[in-house]
């Protein structure tokens, strides 16, 4: 790692000067006013936290270190004989915000090679769990369980300067995120595939790796790659992101991080939507009777949707105003990969006609789909069709932003998080009620 380490040191370096002059200089100024809507809605676009790694666009959608997403797929090095990036270069991209070199992804390639071996006591833990247990609790669990072997830890206990920090952070983050792919195949073979988990190839990039120990042939390993990136971060105010920097604010390690962004993941308003919009695609396409999905049929069944009081999942967001380019990546790989498949047919003929449909009952603000409206068929298209797995898959995406995330909050010192409340009395006092 020795590479990433000196090169990320050196933007480390750089960056410093400039969030310690905006504090001393500019923290009086102010970005905007915080409502009594905001303060009880979930402080929804309250603009108070900072990232370099990823921003929401409303047009663009998500952009990485400044990249779209197809610009971020088309610059990074693809895996050999692959359509997409390998987790290792985009590691190094969301880290640095440099597009790597093949020796420079090499180099991350052999660094995640050397820390995947996973310890035996977490496989012990996770057999020790009841089979019925949710995949998302053994993954969260499996995750805190190795936190005895953090090295920010051991060293934050011993000593050390505040401008070190992240290089332990680093260490962990980097060693965590290696043995991920290891630790969510294993739940998936010991729960789904008889007990029968298959052994890492250490010869095979992230992305390929899991897709060996899933068991599930290629293309799956673009697959997995595909998935990963796409659902790596999302700017630091949804729940996984904004949880894992809440924790690691306090100078708790990675794995206590981590660990509470999944369980924040596991909720149904956020990682587990997925699992649900498959549901109600299969249940809706069950309900066409075996008809030909044409746009017309597809109109029809969605207005009968709306007309029951129902509402269409996987459609709209709380800050895109266009489709999500989460979804025309994997839209495209469907297209090339599976296009007849019947259950992507359906998907792809409601995306035809669902905005339109929403747009003319005139309830949804936005009525173009998500990146969970596409993510299940492919899954279940190469049999990977256990709904509760399916965020597991989404917590390995969302440890690669989120980790990168917590090196740079401890290399720019960023302190606890600790926002003020205040009373409803207060709020009514302020709405001129009292």
């Amino acid at each position: 790692m020795a590479s990433l380490k000196d090169t990320l040191r050196k933007k480390i370096e750089e960056h410093r000067p400039r969030t310690a002059r905006l504090l001393k200089e500019h923290a009086d100024t102010k970005l905007g006013e915080v409502t009594i809507g905001q303060a009880i809605g979930g402080a929804r676009g309250v603009r108070c936290l900072v990232t370099d790694i990823s921003y929401l666009d409303p047009e663009e959608g998500i952009r990485f270190r400044g990249k779209t997403i197809p610009e971020t797929l088309a610059a990074l090095p693809k895996a050999a004989g692959g359509q997409f990036p390998t987790v290792e270069a985009f590691w190094h991209f969301l880290l640095t915000g440099d597009v790597p070199s093949e020796d420079q992804v090499r180099d991350v390639v052999r660094d995640f090679r050397a820390r995947r071996p996973v310890p035996q006591y977490v496989f012990d833990v996770l057999r020790a769990m009841p089979r019925d247990t949710h995949p998302m609790t053994m993954f969260s669990a499996a995750v805190l369980s190795m936190q005895r072997e953090s090295v920010f830890a051991e060293r934050y206990r011993k000593g050390m300067s505040k401008s070190e920090y992240w290089e332990p952070m680093l260490e962990d983050a980097t060693t965590l995120l290696a043995r991920l792919p290891t630790i969510g195949a294993y739940i998936y073979r010991m729960k789904f595939k008889s007990d029968t988990p298959i052994a890492s190839n250490r010869e095979l990039d992230f992305g390929a790796d899991f897709a060996h120990m899933m068991g599930i042939d290629k293309p799956y390993d673009d697959v997995a790659r595909m998935y990963f990136v796409l659902h790596s971060d999302h700017e630091s105010g949804n729940v996984s992101a904004h949880t894992v920097h809440l924790v690691a604010s306090a100078l708790s390690d990675c794995y206590y991080a981590l660990s509470a962004g999944l369980n924040g993941l596991a909720g149904p308003l956020h990682g587990l939507a997925n699992e649900e919009v498959l549901r109600w695609t299969q249940s809706f396409m069950e309900s066409l009777g075996g008809k030909e999905p044409t746009e017309e049929v597809i109109r029809q069944a969605l207005w009968d949707t709306l007309n029951a009081g129902q509402v269409v999942p996987g459609y709209g967001h709380a800050v895109l105003r266009k489709t999500d380019p989460r979804y025309i990546s994997q839209m495209e790989f469907c297209l090339k990969h599976l296009p007849d498949y019947p259950l992507f047919k359906v998907i792809n003929t409601i995306y035809k006609v669902a905005p339109k449909v929403l747009m003319e009952q005139g309830k949804a603000k936005n009525p173009w789909p998500n990146v969970d409206a596409q993510s299940g068929v492919i899954q279940w298209y190469y049999g990977v069709t256990e709904y509760s797995f399916y965020t597991v898959l989404f917590g390995i995406g969302r440890a690669i932003g989120t980790l990168a995330n917590t090196v740079w909050d401890r290399a720019l010192g960023y302190p606890i998080e600790r926002p003020k409340s205040l009373t409803t009395a207060m709020l009514e006092q302020a709405a001129g009620l009292k």
